[in-house]
C-alpha cells in the first residue's frame, strides 16, 4: 500500500524527536519516499545527519533555501507530498497550525498543503490535558485534520500518563487507512477469527494451530476501506488492529454466541476463525491425574456457527467462509459452500506452501454459487483481504442492477 507514496516526516522540537528516526526507516521499508522536515528545536534532540541517512534525502530546516534555483521550498514540499506525518506534534506546533501561524518551514508548507495531514502529539502529559491543546486538537479534528492519540505510560520528565509518541506501527497503520480509498463505506462487517479452545479440566485443552492472522488482516482491510468493523476473535497473540471493536472469546460455544448476538446488524459476515468442531463432553472442575492405561475422552460436536448464519442471512447481508483443507479441497470447498448457504467460499491447501497456519501469506482459491473458480498466486494476508472484499463488491454491484 505505501510503496512509491510520498510521505513528508515533520519533525518538531519534543523529546520524542528521537522515535522519529525508527518511523522514517519503517515508511522506507515499505517502499515509501520519505522526505524529512525539522523544526530548529528539532534539530537539538536528533541529528539532520540520521535522518538523512535512514531516508536517503536531504533533510529540510530552512525556510528560506530553495530545492532547486527556482523551487521555493515550503512550496515544493508541499506539493510533493502524499501524506504530511508530523512526529512528534509538539504543543507550540499544534497551536500554531490551528491558529494558523506560520513562522517555520514546517508550518509554512502545512498551510501550502492541499495533502492529508496526521498529527502525532507527544508532550508532558499536563500539557496534553490542559484545555487549551484540547481545544487545538478539536479545531484541527473539526477541519479534516487527522490525529493519532498518544500512549500512556512513563514519560521523559518522570510522569505518567498520556504524552508518549504513539508506536510507529500505530502511525503506519493511519497513513494506510488514510490513503486507502473508502469504497466500504457504510459496510457493518463482522469478522471471526483465531482459534477456539475447548478446556477439558482446570488445565487442559483441545485447540488448533490457528494464529488468527487472516482474520485479523480481514478487520484491517474492512477498516481501512471505511467499513464499522466488528472482531470477534478466539485467543491469538496479535495485537487489535486500529480503530476495530473486539470481541474476545475462548470456547465455540462462546463464539457462536457472540456471532448470533450481532449477526442481524451487520451487512458483512466473513468467517475466518478455525472453531473448534467438537469439545469434551465432561468437562472435569479438577487436574485430571496421570492413570495407569490409556485415557479415554469423550467429544461432542460443537455448534455450527456458518450454518446458523446461513439460516439466518437476509437478503441485503453477504456471507463468506473458509475451507482449509487437506485433500479434495474443490470438492469440501463446494460441498460447504452449498451446504451453508454463502455467497462465496476462500479456500486453500494447508499442505501447500505458504498456505498452512501461523503463515504471512496465504494461496487461496476464491469459489462462488455459480461454481467460478478465483486461482490468487501466494501473496500477503492483507492482499488475500483485500482481493476477498473486492468480491464482496462485486456481489453488491450485481445485486444492485
Amino acid at each position: 500500500m505505501l510503496k512509491d507514496k510520498k510521505i513528508i516526516v515533520a519533525i518538531s522540537g519534543g523529546i520524542a524527536a528521537y522515535k522519529a528516526a525508527d518511523l522514517v526507516r519503517a515508511f522506507v521499508k515499505k517502499g515509501a519516499f520519505v522526505k524529512v522536515i525539522m523544526t530548529e528545536n528539532a534539530t537539538k534532540f536528533i541529528t539532520p545527519l540520521t535522518l538523512q541517512t535512514l531516508s536517503s534525502n536531504p533533510v529540510f530546516i530552512d525556510m528560506f533555501s530553495l530545492i532547486k534555483e527556482s523551487e521555493i521550498s515550503h512550496i515544493s514540499l508541499a506539493q510533493y507530498a502524499d501524506i504530511f506525518v508530523v512526529a512528534p506534534a509538539t504543543a507550540n506546533v499544534i497551536g500554531k497550525i490551528a491558529s494558523g501561524i506560520a513562522d517555520d518551514l514546517l508550518t509554512t508548507t502545512i498551510m501550502a498543503t492541499k495533502s492529508p495531514v496526521l498529527i502525532c502529539p507527544a508532550m508532558n502529559t499536563n500539557m496534553y490535558t490542559n484545555a487549551i491543546v484540547q481545544e487545538n486538537i478539536a479545531k484541527l479534528a473539526l477541519r479534516g485534520y487527522y490525529f493519532v492519540d498518544p500512549q500512556c505510560g512513563e514519560l521523559a520528565c518522570k510522569a505518567t500518563g498520556s504524552g508518549r509518541l504513539a508506536e510507529s506501527s500505530d502511525i503506519i497503520e493511519e497513513v494506510e487507512c488514510i490513503l486507502t480509498e473508502k469504497d466500504l463505506v457504510g459496510e457493518r462487517v463482522l469478522v471471526t477469527a483465531g482459534p477456539t479452545r475447548e478446556p477439558l479440566d482446570p488445565v487442559r485443552y483441545i485447540s488448533n494451530y490457528s494464529s488468527g492472522k487472516m482474520g485479523y488482516a480481514l478487520a484491517t482491510a474492512a477498516r481501512r476501506r471505511g467499513a464499522d468493523v466488528l472482531l470477534i476473535s478466539g485467543p491469538t497473540s496479535l495485537k487489535p488492529p486500529r480503530g476495530v471493536k473486539l470481541v474476545p472469546v475462548e470456547s465455540a460455544v462462546e463464539m457462536q454466541t457472540a456471532v448470533m448476538n450481532c449477526l442481524a446488524d451487520s451487512t458483512i459476515i466473513i468467517k475466518a476463525a478455525a472453531v473448534a468442531d467438537y469439545r469434551p463432553a465432561i468437562l472435569s472442575k479438577t487436574k485430571i491425574k496421570k492413570r495407569r492405561g490409556p485415557l479415554v475422552i469423550s467429544l461432542e460436536r460443537n455448534p455450527d456457527i456458518i450454518f446458523e448464519a446461513g439460516k439466518k442471512k437476509k437478503k441485503n447481508q453477504v456471507l463468506v467462509g473458509f475451507a482449509m483443507e487437506s485433500e479434495d479441497l474443490i470438492e469440501n470447498a463446494q460441498k460447504k459452500l452449498k451446504d451453508k448457504r454463502m455467497d462465496f467460499i476462500v479456500a486453500n491447501d494447508l499442505t501447500q506452501e505458504g498456505a498452512g497456519f501461523q503463515s504471512d501469506t496465504n494461496v487461496v482459491k476464491i469459489i462462488d454459487k455459480q461454481g467460478s473458480i478465483k486461482d490468487l498466486p501466494k501473496m500477503g494476508k492483507i492482499e488475500v483481504a483485500n482481493a476477498i472484499f473486492d468480491c464482496v463488491k462485486q456481489i453488491r454491484a450485481k445485486s444492485n442492477e
